[in-house]
């Protein structure tokens, strides 16, 4: 049986990380360095990106991001990477900007730095690109040989990011622990696509306690543009203890359920997160974990403004055969629902969801 844990090269995060681009990128290349960079950051963070350059020989070519990570979108970057003859990538933005740059990075077979300008997601760590046609429709999953080289976070970017991004954040690292805690149960496959190593599943568990520990209080320092050491102690958890646990821990019911609710129109406005808090509730349910446990995390996930019921999603009037349709693509064989210790069935992810709802209401 093998075990296997991944991870980025480097981590690095704190306040003004983004002026010393430079002294993270030379150790790849001092000549040509390649930026994709989304609009947004490029019209606000131009000069800081540009600054730790200035004084060198290095030959900075920031290139804007075109919006979708998409097989174009890469395969243009990768021959303008070439064309300067580039040492590194850089990706600074949000999700489909570092997508693009990663898999720019492994086709151009050079080093990423990735620069997530948000701590909504535990993807900027991973060895995963997520590839959508040119009009944003899912395309495929790309799988990279290797996780980033470096990952930077800049804390006074990313508390000027909005505060919904951030609790979105909380709520995709909220199903670290759970779910790698079915993969151990079930001696499930992770992402490496091998088992489960104690490394993993510590980091699992550590992200929530973070999460639990320093959530509420990271998110109302947030929404006022303050930076706290719990704010501090969240990103790190959204970003490097969910990406590294959820990947090396393994995924099961919540990340399923995400992708099952993608069947309702309806809730394509809410972010990944917020459906995947959602999913580790259900999940949690047809685990039959405590009431207590079940009460603690539903307030939680109120208290940081993540929907828990029905009307929370928008979706109020919401019928069981609607349910059913989640319910029938997330246990897809393909998803992650196999990694649950037991056999699980539609009407098993519908009633689950029906519980949450009423739970919820009662709080």
């Amino acid at each position: 049986m093998t075990k296997v844990i991944i991870a980025p090269g480097k981590y690095v995060q704190g306040p003004g990380e983004i002026k010393k681009l430079r002294e993270y990128t030379k150790v790849y290349g001092e000549k040509g360095v390649y930026a994709i960079v989304d609009s947004f950051i490029l019209k606000n963070y131009r000069e800081d990106i540009e600054a730790s350059y200035n004084d060198s020989s290095t030959e900075l070519v920031i290139e804007e991001f075109g919006g979708e990570s998409s097989r174009k979108e890469i395969d243009k970057h990768v021959e303008k990477a070439k064309e300067i003859k580039a040492e590194v990538i850089i990706g600074i933005g949000g999700g489909k900007t570092l997508d693009t740059a990663k898999a720019v990075a492994y086709y151009a077979q050079l080093p990423a730095a990735i620069v997530p300008t948000a701590a909504s997601a535990d993807a900027p760590s991973t060895a995963l690109t997520v590839i959508y046609t040119e009009d944003g429709q899912f395309d495929e999953y790309l799988f990279l040989p290797t996780n980033p080289d470096i990952v930077i976070m800049d804390e006074e970017i990313i508390i000027n990011a909005p505060v919904r991004l951030f609790a979105s954040g909380i709520g995709d690292a909220l199903a670290t622990f759970y779910e790698a805690d079915a993969a151990r149960r079930s001696n499930g496959i992770t992402l490496t696509g091998d088992k489960q190593t104690k490394a993993g599943m510590a980091l699992a568990k550590l992200c929530l306690e973070t999460l639990l520990e320093d959530g509420i209080k990271a998110v109302a320092a947030v929404k006022n543009k303050s930076m706290t050491q719990a704010v501090s102690n969240i990103i790190e958890a959204n970003t490097f203890l969910s990406g590294v646990g959820a990947e090396s821990g393994g995924l099961a019911a919540a990340h399923a359920i995400h992708n099952g609710m993608t069947a309702i129109k309806e809730l394509h406005h809410l972010t990944h997160g917020e459906k995947v808090a959602f999913g580790t509730l259900t999940q949690m349910v047809m685990e039959n974990r405590s009431e207590e446990e079940l009460y603690s995390r539903i307030d939680f996930c109120k208290r940081i403004g993540l929907p828990t019921n029905f009307e929370e999603l928008g979706i109020p009037d919401v019928t069981k055969e609607e349910l059913m349709k989640v319910a029938e693509l997330a246990n897809d064989e393909n998803d992650t629902m196999g990694n649950m210790p037991f056999d699980v069935k539609e009407e098993d992810v519908v009633g689950a969801m029906f519980a949450v709802n009423e739970l919820s209401k009662s709080i």
